[in-house]
Order: structure tokens, then C-alpha cells, then sequence
């Protein structure tokens, strides 16, 4: 069994939970920004690696143990048998995390430090050898999260951030994290067999990763060899590692259940978003539109609308009336023109959303980055409620 702690916005942590539960992960217990479970073998373990989509990091935990002070944190940590775990040609770090704040308590450099000489002592002792720090780019971290006097030891087998998939290029003033877009795509109920439309797309990340989910493409099967930070520790095993790539590309469905529609009132910003699907290998599912989100139409008679919309932030001074327009403009379409469909719209907490006119079946709060924000889900109903998209 393999005891692991995965990370993610402290807002999303029950869709990642959803997640984990559903690729054979058990003993979900929510945590603050994580997500701790068990799962049972490494091919389930290398398998979260690729799958999931709302997860930040991944940790397989070491050791948990009582650390009140630095004597005691050194003392467990040089118990660990660290050559069982990676070998000494491996370069690696140590992150030393503190949740507690006040006098007494251990800083992170403090927990660092302390980690990183027993770690040494603890690979002397037993093979002679002693591995090097690198600060730029080690093959192993090794993260110390110290809360109320106990210490989880664990093992980042991420990599990169699992945000960064590779295929958004710079260029967009706002973009939306890979992550946040597959939480959204959750929170509103798309399971990729329901048409889709984001009038408002951007650099392309929420119908590049509608796409994904659509076509049960793995989120990081695009990852080179090495990328995954497991891949560096003695217990990795390449061949099931090999087994687990290729069952998961073999999962991959030729063509999307429902049609994907993108556009943007940028004719550079569905450029973007073409190479951006381009890199993700996605282009052929998303056809790409030039437009206004006040004009945009429905491509199918249910299904459901995602949008980013602009915030108050982007806008020059003394413009807010004109974000109060577009919001009753985007309100008055949905009314008009998308019954059936079901409405998903990210809005900062500050804005005025309230113009849009509709009341939201649900909100969630929700964090873009900095901005406070609010997820708005509007069912518009036309007829009967047989035609409201499928819920998850």
C-alpha cells in the first residue's frame, strides 16, 4: 500500500477528491489544500500521476512522527533508511514546511537543514556515500510538512506541477490554470458527453481540457521520460510503468461524444488558442470562432456554456459601467437563446455579476489566481426539465 497526500486549492479539494475516488484511491480524508488517501499497488499510484486533472502535487508519504524540537525531528529523520528510497548518485532537496506560526516553532530553513544532515548521515552510515543538494534542478525532493508537533516526511513524485501541461504558450493578460478549468468543467456537471461552448476562450484551456475529458485523453500522457518525479526513486518499476502508458493511450476515444465550440472577440486570442489545441494534440475536436459572447448561439439544443468572464481589473478606469452592460447583455442571450442549456460563469467576487439577471442554481466560491471569485451556475429550463444537461 502506498500512503499519499495530494495537493490542491484548498476550494477544490472535494472535485479532486471525486477524482481520486474514482481512479481506486480509498481512505479519502480531506485535508487543509490536500487530500490524503491510500492506494493499493504502484500501477494505481503511476495512474493518478497521469489522470488526474485537478491535482497540483502528489507526495508519497516516508514517515509521519512526533517532532516537538529539532533534536527529535533529526533523530526520526536519520531513522529513515533514506538508500531504500532513492540512491545516493540521485541529486535531491529538502523543502522544510512549517504550519504553525509563533515562538518556538521550527522555520522552514530550520526543518531543512535538519533534514538534510540526517538524510546525509543516514546514507553514510549505510552505504558510504553521501548524495549532493542541487537547488536547480534535483532528481528527488523530499518535503518535511511540520503541524502541532508532528512531521510528515514524504517524497514530491510529481515532477513539474501538474497545472503545467505543457501546450499553453505566454501571451494571454488572464489566463485560467489548467487545473481551475478541469474544476470548473466538474462543478459544472460536463462529463464530455454534453455539447460544449466557451464564447469566451481565450489562450483555449477550458475547451483544451473539455477535449481531454471528452476523449478520456490522460492529462500528462504527453510527459517525456524522466518528467514524473518517481521515476528517480530504487522502486520504480518501468515495466509497469510501460504497462500503465499504454493502457491509458488505449483508452483514448477516436472522436468527441458532443462537438466542442471556442471563440473569442480576439481574433489573436483563437489564434492562440488553435496552437495552444495544436500542442495538446486536440485541434481537430474544437472548431474555433471569431465573436462576441453577447452574439454567440447555441451549436446543439442542450448542452453546457462555460465562461471566464473580464473582470473589473481588466478594465481602464471609469469603465465598469461597461462591464456592468456586457454582464446584462450576456444575461439577456442565455434568456434568450440557450433554453435547454445549462450556463457555468466564473466572475470575480467584486464584480457585477448580480446585472447578469438570472438566478444561479448553485455558486461556488473559488480562487483565480489572486481574484476572489465566484462560480455561477444558471439552469435555463424550456420546457420540460428532461432536456436540463446531465448532472455528474
Amino acid at each position: 500500500m502506498i500512503h499519499a497526500i495530494v495537493t490542491c486549492p484548498d476550494e477544490t479539494k472535494e472535485v479532486l477528491a471525486n477524482e481520486l475516488r474514482a481512479l481506486g484511491a480509498r481512505d479519502i480524508d480531506l485535508r487543509y489544500r490536500a487530500v490524503a488517501c491510500v492506494v493499493e499497488d504502484l500501477e494505481t499510484f503511476y495512474e493518478l500521476h497521469l489522470k488526474l486533472r485537478t491535482a497540483s502535487r502528489i507526495f508519497r508519504v516516508v514517515k509521519e512522527f512526533a517532532a516537538h524540537d529539532e533534536k527529535m525531528l533529526a533523530a526520526q529523520a536519520k531513522r529513515v533508511r533514506w538508500s531504500e528510497h532513492f540512491a545516493p548518485e540521485r541529486t535531491f532537496i529538502v523543502e522544510g514546511v512549517p504550519a504553525d506560526r509563533g515562538p518556538g516553532v521550527m522555520g522552514s530553513n530550520t526543518i531543512s537543514k535538519t533534514i538534510r544532515e540526517a538524510l546525509q548521515a543516514s546514507f553514510a552510515q549505510h552505504t558510504g556515500k553521501i548524495p549532493k543538494v542541487d537547488l536547480k534542478e534535483p532528481k528527488v525532493m523530499v518535503v518535511a510538512f511540520i503541524q502541532k508537533g508532528r512531521c510528515t516526511l514524504s517524497l514530491d513524485t510529481t515532477g513539474k506541477t501538474l497545472h503545467k501541461r505543457g501546450y499553453r504558450t505566454e501571451g494571454h493578460p488572464a489566463p485560467i490554470k489548467e487545473t481551475l478549468a478541469c474544476a470548473i468543467l466538474d462543478l459544472a456537471g460536463y462529463d464530455g458527453t454534453q455539447a460544449l461552448l466557451d464564447p469566451m476562450c481565450g489562450s483555449g484551456t477550458i475547451a483544451i481540457e473539455a477535449a481531454y475529458k471528452g476523449l478520456r485523453k490522460a492529462a500528462h500522457i504527453h510527459r517525456k521520460k524522466g518528467e514524473f518525479g518517481f521515476e528517480w526513486l530504487k522502486d520504480f518499476d518501468n515495466s509497469v510503468w510501460r504497462k500503465v502508458q499504454d493502457r491509458v493511450r488505449g483508452e483514448r476515444l477516436e472522436s468527441l461524444p458532443a462537438p466542442i465550440v471556442a471563440s473569442d472577440i480576439s481574433p489573436k486570442y483563437v489564434e492562440m488558442a488553435k496552437q495552444n489545441a495544436l500542442r495538446a494534440r486536440v485541434e481537430r475536436d474544437i472548431e474555433f470562432k471569431v465573436g462576441k459572447i453577447e452574439d454567440a448561439r447555441p451549436h446543439a439544443e442542450t448542452g453546457i456554456l462555460i465562461a471566464n468572464l473580464p473582470y473589473g481589473a481588466r478594465l481602464a478606469k471609469g469603465e465598469v459601467e461597461a462591464l456592468t452592460k456586457l454582464y446584462g447583455e450576456i444575461g439577456d442571450n442565455l434568456k434568450q437563446n440557450f433554453k435547454g442549456w445549462r450556463a457555468a460563469l466564473l466572475a470575480a467576487e467584486e464584480s457585477p455579476w448580480k446585472f447578469i439577471g438570472l438566478k444561479p442554481t448553485r455558486k461556488f466560491n473559488l480562487m483565480n489566481g489572486s481574484i476572489k471569485a465566484k462560480l455561477l451556475i444558471f439552469d435555463i429550463y424550456a420546457g420540460s426539465k428532461k432536456k436540463r444537461p446531465t448532472d455528474r
